[in-house]
């Protein structure tokens, strides 16, 4: 298996009702197993401080708990025992010391390299976030066909209520990684998103070619945010004001 690599993906988003608003881009994602987590150090990678390339293990799970361990005693709790091999994390580092992760996705496997369960975890630009734990009932293995459903819990974006379903489907190899989600309201499709990219051997060369190549990656990906959110007001989407923060738990 290969414990860490770098994915370089095109993310696409299009809003289809009530006006169309569309966009893609690409940008450049950590993914690495967590049992690797303290080998992504190198000369331009440093684990919880400042350096070209970082990661802080506070910004994952519940922030107190080592990832590897949150993430362990969730799937134990959630009786989701089949995830029994590496569990890989995709996410953006951050560059310079900003980063902006809208989400991070973890693959939980099984002993043989199977997609059993995903953990997508969603932050918001209010410094809000909510994990959706996706997984079959009967915990089978997750194929490229399957689509899992979760109801939207999390307030995201101001020109979307916090109401109706979130589909998701997954494709996870050791070469390629893609991720497809929906958001429907009222049985009607409302807004499709995708990141599909190719993994690449983590090294410091390659590090620097994305640097480069894709300059303040993170930076890129808030300042997308806003401007397409100028866009819809200028199309005369409705804005919505950010409801309170729901009581549900954590992780739906």
């Amino acid at each position: 298996m290969i414990n860490k690599s770098l994915l370089i993906a095109d993310v696409a988003h299009a809003r289809l009702s009530p006006k169309r608003n569309a966009f893609h881009y690409k940008v450049y994602y950590l993914c690495f197993a967590l049992s690797a987590w303290k080998n992504l150090k190198n000369s331009i990678f440093s684990l919880g401080k400042f350096n070209l390339f970082s990661i802080h293990e506070k910004n994952y799970g519940d922030g107190k708990t080592s990832p590897e361990i949150w993430i362990k005693t969730l799937l134990q709790r959630r009786n989701i025992h089949e995830a029994d091999g590496e569990i890989v994390l995709l996410t953006l580092p951050r560059v310079l010391g900003y980063a902006f992760n809208p989400v991070s996705f973890w693959f939980c496997l099984d002993v043989e390299g199977n997609l059993r369960a995903v953990l997508a975890e969603v932050s918001n630009t209010f410094g809000e976030k909510h994990c959706y734990l996706c997984h079959h009932e009967d915990n089978r293995v997750i194929t490229a066909q399957d689509w899992l459903f979760a109801t939207k819990v999390m307030h995201v974006s101001p020109f979307l209520p916090v109401r109706g379903d979130y589909h998701f489907r997954f494709a996870y190899s050791t070469n390629t990684i893609a991720v497809w989600i929906d958001y429907y309201e009222n049985k009607e499709k409302i807004l499709t998103t995708s990141l599909i990219g190719n993994r690449h051997p983590y090294t410091t060369k390659k590090l620097l070619a994305c640097f480069f190549r894709y300059p303040l990656v993170t930076i890129k990906v808030i300042a997308l945010i806003h401007f397409q959110a100028l866009k819809l007001v200028r199309k005369g989407i409705q804005y919505r004001r950010k409801p309170p923060v729901p009581p549900e738990e954590f992780i739906t």
